[in-house]
């Protein structure tokens, strides 16, 4: 009998315990698209459900290691993959951009001055609901996670976020959940519209390149395609139950909840960064 067929027969141990139990909210659950319906319907299925916790199968120190060498062998093809992936990236084409006007802190600013003294710009397009308190939590998460941005410096970039909202309510957005990164409204522009992300629903992530006064997009992704420039997924996918959610293929008896219930809320991380922890 083969290793993975010996595997495959091993009983796992199980132990009962709850999903963690959050209220249901009426927010849109983006970046990946969930509607506020679906999210509170998400919410409600996981108030009071148990699940089975299925444990890995336990082996010797040498089973283990081969069978995290086969699985590193695939790593490391991915890691490859990605590799040239990144290089058709940099032989990608690009297209002239009109001359927009954004509206900044200090008021109107041309698309070519949001570069600063940088040639290159990366652009997270934040959803914006006009009228709502809370915006995105999925945009509002992913935004989040950028704090120190100044290792761009060295090569010649930065990053910076645009969003549909009036500028004021951006920046008032922006203090309330404690975001770090400098924000743009498109509000009065086709800008963003332009660059796939449209009023009243839209993120995308967007990157430029500047030579002179001319500005040129190169690149643009949206959906699960923004995954790549996270490590909050990174780090819970290494994890023995990676994310927990019912659409991916995980072993049967491994704890798996709807989709986007463990994501943060925009008022979780207002309460975690926000004006008034001390974190913001």
């Amino acid at each position: 009998m083969s290793v993975d067929q010996s595997l495959e027969q091993d009983r796992v141990a199980t132990v009962v315990v709850p999903l963690p139990r959050r209220p249901a909210t009426d927010e849109f659950r983006g970046p990946v698209g969930s509607t506020s319906a679906q999210a509170k319907a998400a919410h409600e299925l996981c108030e009071g459900t148990m699940t089975t916790h299925a444990l890995p199968p336990v082996v010797d120190a040498a089973t283990w290691e081969r069978r995290l060498e086969a699985l590193r062998a695939r790593e490391k093809a991915a890691t490859r993959e990605l590799d040239a992936i990144a290089a058709e990236r940099r032989r990608l084409p690009m297209v002239e951009m009109p001359d927009y006007t954004l509206e900044g802190e200090d008021g109107p600013v041309r698309l070519a001055d949001i570069f600063e003294d940088k040639r290159q710009l990366i652009v997270y397009n934040h959803m914006w609901f006009a009228g709502k308190e809370w915006q995105c939590p999925g945009c509002t998460g992913f935004t989040s996670q950028y704090t120190r941005l100044g290792f761009l410096d060295n090569y010649d970039a930065r990053f910076v976020i645009v969003t549909q909202g009036p500028i004021k309510e951006a920046l008032a957005y922006k203090q309330r959940v404690g975001n770090r990164m400098t924000w743009y409204s498109t509000a009065n522009s086709s800008f963003g519209a332009d660059v796939g992300a449209p009023p009243d629903g839209g993120f995308a992530v967007n990157v430029f390149l500047r030579d002179g006064d001319t500005v040129y997009r190169t690149w643009h992704t949206n959906g699960r395609g923004t995954e790549q420039l996270s490590h909050t997924f990174a780090l819970i996918d290494v994890l023995p139950y990676g994310r927990q959610e019912q659409w991916q293929d995980s072993p049967e008896g491994w704890p798996q909840s709807p989709t986007y219930s463990r994501w943060a809320t925009s008022e979780d991380i207002a309460a975690l960064y926000g004006s008034g922890t001390g974190d913001g």
